[in-house]
This record gives structure tokens, C-alpha cells and sequence, in this order.
């Protein structure tokens, strides 16, 4: 994978990995909203508040602007594409794996009730 890739599908995890920024992400969802109503409904101070939007706006996720004094936040034009490509090339794979588990454990299941019906 190219590097640039990598760090931004970085970004996006990390800011995706606190439950706070998911929380943001589905607030802006709905609406716009100012970073002071985010701190407000999140119950932390505006410093919080701008840090976990700075994580968001460095991943793509959110934008910003300011107008006047107020700083309102908006979901930013990234998609997560690249991550979901990347969850699903995992999900296939344990998909497989645990595909491979069962067949493993029928075989076995099968295997134990021929050696029972032996012994009797």
C-alpha cells in the first residue's frame, strides 16, 4: 500500500477509535452545529471539545468555519471508502478462516459419533 494511504486511513481510525468523536460525527449527521453546543451535549469543557474536532478535521471527517465568533462544525467531504475496502478484506478473511472451523468441527463431531457407535 502507498504510503500517504496508510496515514490517512490511520487518521481516520484513530479519530474513529473514541467514542466521543463517533458521537460527534453522529450529531453532524443530523445538523451543523457549533464546537460550544458539541461541548454542551457531550458534557466537557471547549477545550475538550476542540481538541476531539481537531482529531476529526485532521482525519478529513469534519470541517470547520468560523463566522463571527462562532466556530461551527460540519461533516467533512471524506468518505472511508479506503477503510471499509480494508474492513472488508479482513472480514473475508476471518469470514474463511471460521469457515474452515466449522468444516473442522462437523468432521470431528462426525468422527466422535462413528468411533461411539463402534464401541458399543
Amino acid at each position: 500500500m502507498v504510503q500517504y494511504q496508510g496515514v490517512r486511513i490511520d487518521a481516520s481510525f484513530a479519530a474513529l477509535s473514541d467514542a466521543t468523536r463517533r458521537g460527534v460525527l453522529e450529531q453532524l449527521v443530523r445538523a451543523d452545529t457549533s464546537i460550544t453546543a458539541l461541548a454542551e451535549k457531550f458534557h466537557m469543557t471547549l477545550t475538550g471539545m476542540k481538541k476531539h474536532v481537531g482529531v476529526l478535521e485532521r482525519a478529513g471527517l469534519v470541517t470547520t468555519e468560523k463566522v463571527g465568533r462562532v466556530r461551527t462544525c460540519k461533516l467533512g467531504l471524506r468518505r472511508l471508502e479506503e477503510e471499509a475496502m480494508w474492513i472488508e478484506r479482513y472480514r473475508q478473511l476471518w469470514d474463511a478462516r471460521f469457515d474452515e472451523l466449522d468444516k473442522l468441527v462437523e468432521e470431528l463431531k462426525l468422527k466422535e459419533r462413528a468411533d461411539g457407535r463402534r464401541k458399543k
